[in-house]
C-alpha cells in the first residue's frame, strides 16, 4: 500500500503561535527571537508566568527556560517581592519578564567562554544587578503615587529614572512621608468636590422647611353633667320628700283630719308623688388629643463630594520651612486623590503681588517633571491672596469646573480685601461653592475667617520642620483673647 495523504490544514502553522494572541505586543518580539529553548513551549510558559506575576504570585513550575536559569531568577524575583509589585500592574510584570528573556538570551554569548552553569549564573546576576535599584524606585513610585501609570512602560522608564534620581525626587519622598502622618488630611481631600451625591446627611448646610407634624398637646374641651333634683327640665314623676315639688294629689290630703296623718307618713317615708327635675351642667376640662401644627426644622441634604479641586497653596515667606512642607504634602494628596479617582486638580501656588504659578498637574512624566519642580520651588515673599483668588473664581465660570470645591492652605497671615470677599460670597449663593480652608499656623485670623466655610488646624505643624512641639491649645486664639477684633 502507499503512504496516505494527510489533508493540508493551514491553521496548524499558527498553532505554535496561540500563545501570542493571550499576550501583550510589547512581549512578541522578544519571546519570539530568544537563543534559548523551543518556540511554542517558551511562549506558553511566557503566558503562564505573566498570570502568575499578575495575580501576585512566584511561578512554582514552568519549563522555560531550559537549563539551571530559571530557579535562579525567580530566587532573585521573589528576593525582591516582585510578584507583590506586579500584582494588578501589567507594565511592571511585562518589564519584569522583558528583564528576564532579554538576560537569558545572553547565556548563548556567555557559554563561549565558561560552562553552562556559570553561563546561568552571569545571567541570574545581570537580572539581579538589574533589578537591584528598579525595584526600590518602583517601590517609590508606587508609595508616592499609589498607581504609576504608563511610567514604567519600557519605552518611557529610562525617562522616569532620570526624575527618580533627582534632588526633587528625594524631596518629594520627603513630602509623601509627611502626609502619612496626617490622616485627615487625607480624608478632607476626597471630601472635596460637589459632582457626585453621597448617602451621607449634610448637616452643615441644611436649610430650614416648614413641615407638619403630630404633636400631642393639652386642649380645652367640654363636658355635660346632669344635676339630679336640680330644677330645670321635669322629666316625670317619682316618689321623694320634696315638698316644693310635689303633685296636687298629694296636696289636698293635708287639710283632711285624718289624710293629714297619711301625707305625714309618706313625707317620712320619701314617698310623696313629686315632679321628677334634672338639669345639665357644661364645664371646662383639658383633655390630651393628637394635632398637627406646623414647625422649621432642618432638612439636610445629602453630601456631595467626588468633583474637581482647585486648591490655592501659601508659599509666602511666613510659610517657609515646616508649614511650607505640610502645604506641598496637601497638593501631593489631592494629585493622587485626583489621579485614582479620574478627577481635575489645579493649584495657584502664591506669595506677593504678580507672584503667582499655576498647574494643571497631569500624570505623565511633563506632569512629575512639573510637580517636581512646584515642590521644590517657593517665592518667600509677601502674602497677597487677591490674585490667586480671582483667578479660581474666574476658572469656576468655565462648566468643566462649576462643581469644583476650593481649599485654601495658609498659615491665615493674610486679609481679603471685601471685593474679594463679596465674590466669594456670591459664588457660594449662585454655584454652591464650599471653601475649605487648611490653617498651617497657630491661629485663626480675620482673613481666612472670612472666606473659608470650615477651617482645618494643622496645630502640630512644627513638629514637622526643626521647632519641635508647641503648647498652643486652641486655633481661636484671636477671638479668645480680642474678640472685639473679628467683625
Amino acid at each position: 500500500m502507499g503512504n496516505a495523504t494527510l489533508p493540508f490544514d493551514p491553521a496548524a502553522l499558527d498553532s505554535p503561535l496561540a500563545a501570542l494572541d493571550q499576550l501583550p505586543r510589547g512581549l512578541w518580539l522578544c519571546g519570539i527571537v530568544n537563543s534559548l529553548g523551543r518556540l511554542a513551549p517558551r511562549l506558553d510558559a511566557l503566558l503562564e508566568l505573566r498570570s502568575e506575576l499578575l495575580a501576585g504570585r512566584l511561578p512554582a513550575h514552568c519549563d522555560w527556560p531550559l537549563g539551571s536559569v530559571l530557579p535562579l531568577l525567580l530566587r532573585s524575583v521573589a528576593e525582591f517581592d516582585l510578584p507583590a509589585l506586579c500584582e494588578h500592574h501589567e507594565d511592571i510584570a511585562d518589564q519584569v519578564l522583558r528583564s528576564m528573556l532579554w538576560h537569558t538570551d545572553r547565556i548563548i554569548d556567555y557559554r563561549e567562554s565558561m560552562s553552562e552553569d556559570a553561563a546561568a549564573q552571569r545571567a541570574a546576576q545581570g537580572f539581579r544587578d538589574e533589578w537591584t535599584p528598579m525595584a526600590h524606585e518602583i517601590r517609590d513610585l508606587l508609595f508616592v503615587f499609589g498607581d504609576i501609570g504608563d511610567l514604567v512602560k519600557f519605552n518611557r522608564w529610562d525617562l522616569t529614572r532620570g526624575l527618580l534620581r533627582s534632588g526633587a525626587w528625594q524631596a518629594l519622598l520627603r513630602i509623601r512621608e509627611l502626609i502619612e502622618d496626617l490622616p485627615e488630611l487625607r480624608e478632607m481631600v476626597n471630601k472635596l468636590g460637589r459632582a457626585r451625591q453621597t448617602d451621607v446627611p449634610d448637616l452643615a448646610s441644611a436649610p430650614e422647611v416648614q413641615v407638619m407634624e403630630q404633636v400631642r398637646t393639652t386642649v380645652t374641651d367640654w363636658r355635660d353633667i346632669r344635676v339630679p333634683d336640680l330644677p330645670g327640665e321635669t322629666r316625670g314623676i317619682e316618689r321623694s320628700g320634696r315638698v316644693s315639688r310635689m303633685l296636687p294629689s298629694e296636696a289636698v290630703l293635708l287639710p283632711h283630719p285624718r289624710l293629714r296623718q297619711i301625707w305625714f307618713a309618706r313625707h317620712a317615708e320619701r314617698t310623696l308623688l313629686t315632679y321628677e327635675d334634672m338639669d345639665t351642667l357644661r364645664e371646662p376640662v383639658a383633655v390630651q388629643r393628637e394635632t398637627w401644627r406646623p414647625t422649621t426644622r432642618p432638612q439636610p441634604e445629602r453630601k456631595l463630594e467626588m468633583g474637581p479641586m482647585i486648591l490655592c497653596v501659601d508659599t509666602s515667606g511666613s510659610m517657609q520651612g515646616a508649614a511650607e512642607q505640610v502645604a506641598k504634602a496637601l497638593v501631593l494628596e489631592a494629585m493622587r486623590v485626583a489621579h485614582a479617582q479620574k478627577r481635575a486638580c489645579y493649584v495657584y501656588a502664591f506669595s506677593g503681588p504678580d507672584e503667582v504659578i499655576e498647574r494643571e498637574f497631569a500624570f505623565d512624566l511633563p506632569g512629575i517633571d512639573s510637580l517636581l519642580g512646584f515642590m521644590t520651588q517657593s517665592f518667600n515673599g509677601g502674602t497677597d491672596i487677591s490674585e490667586p483668588l480671582e483667578r479660581a473664581l474666574n476658572r469656576l465660570e468655565d462648566a468643566a469646573w462649576q462643581c469644583a470645591d476650593l481649599l485654601i492652605a495658609s498659615d491665615g497671615e493674610f486679609g481679603a480685601p471685601p471685593p474679594i470677599a463679596a465674590r466669594v460670597r456670591a459664588a457660594r449663593e449662585k454655584l454652591g461653592l464650599r471653601v475649605q480652608g487648611v490653617l498651617i499656623g497657630d491661629r485663626e485670623t480675620i482673613g481666612l475667617i472670612e472666606l473659608a466655610d470650615d477651617i482645618f488646624w494643622v496645630g502640630d505643624w512644627r513638629r514637622y520642620g526643626a521647632g519641635g512641639d508647641i503648647p498652643i491649645h486652641d486655633k481661636s486664639l484671636t477671638a479668645m483673647y480680642f474678640p472685639n477684633a473679628l467683625r
